[in-house]
């Protein structure tokens, strides 16, 4: 024992020693405060999905949905021509083609109306072409993919202008809402433009309304979807309006010379251009001659 030691007492740094090693094993280790993180974490995310899935049932097709008469040989066709890239029940097969669940007899109309689909090859846009299917078949392939998993419809009346050529305030109105929304793709006569990585926005010059106020509902390739908050359907009339009644009639919006229709600037650049020239070599041959 040494001196100035009570008798019984442990020295001080055993005692430390033993603070330190409990305050260690009480606390919580930094692995294990990972582990918990994370078990917290994928237990929101089942939640979250849980309650996705709950509330949100539409996003699948239903099984053993009762299909009107027409739908049904929709999917006749379906079975026969559209199964091998969108699979059974139009769910979609990974690096073939995407599902079809959602996008409504719209993107139908438009994609098989138009000959964009079946896609001969996998390229970076479908090419239009001669389309496969008639028009009634093309209505009973649209009414399948309604049926199945719902989305955008055309208006059933099959009225897209309801008589607004006759109405200059509404040509007027589309023309200007032509121009805010569609000529930075478009371009200013509706003669379309090339885009990045290989696409481009079609010409317009030969598009029924029918398939205009399509694109507009379901936004194909690049284009944006303009929705009944962004655009009303009587928005849509006068645009349709406007490309049918001004655009494919032959009316250049730029004036005297159809310069591809691209507008006052493109065509006043052009005569600048080619009147300097005009110009320059005027000189040069004036001066030549003196």
């Amino acid at each position: 024992m040494t001196s100035g030691s009570p008798a019984g007492r442990r020295p001080r740094s055993r005692r430390l020693g033993r603070g330190v090693f409990a305050r260690r094993r009480g606390a919580p280790s930094r692995a294990r405060r990972r582990l918990g993180a994370a078990v917290r974490m994928l237990a929101a995310l089942a939640l979250a999905g849980g309650v996705y899935t709950a509330f949100a049932p539409g996003a699948f097709a239903e099984d053993n949905v009762q299909l009107s008469a027409t739908a049904q040989e929709g999917k006749q066709l379906f079975d026969n021509s559209c199964i091998t890239c969108h699979g059974r029940d139009a769910q979609g097969v990974p690096g073939r083609g995407p599902s079809l669940i959602g996008v409504g007899s719209a993107a139908v109309e438009f994609q098989v109306g138009t000959g964009r689909m079946p896609m001969t090859r996998q390229e970076a846009q479908a090419e239009k072409k001669k389309p496969m299917f008639d028009k009634t078949q093309t209505k009973q392939l649209g009414q399948y993919i309604q049926e199945l998993g719902g989305g955008p419809e055309l208006p059933t009346d099959g009225k897209f202008t309801e008589d607004l050529d006759e109405n200059p305030d509404a040509l007027a109105r589309g023309g200007e809402l032509f121009r805010v929304n569609c000529t930075s793709c478009h371009s200013y006569g509706g003669a379309g433009g090339a885009l990045s990585s290989g696409k481009y926005a079609p010409s317009l010059h030969d598009v029924s309304p029918e398939h205009i106020y399509a694109a507009m509902l379901t936004g194909p390739q690049n284009m944006p979807v303009f929705g009944d908050n962004e655009l009303t359907p009587e928005e849509k009339r006068q645009i349709i309006t406007y490309v049918t009644m001004q655009l494919q009639q032959d009316k250049d919006p730029g004036g005297l010379f159809n310069l591809g229709r691209y507008g006052p600037v493109t065509e006043g650049l052009a005569i600048f251009a080619v009147g300097i020239t005009i110009l320059v070599f005027t000189a040069l041959w004036i001066a030549g001659k003196s």
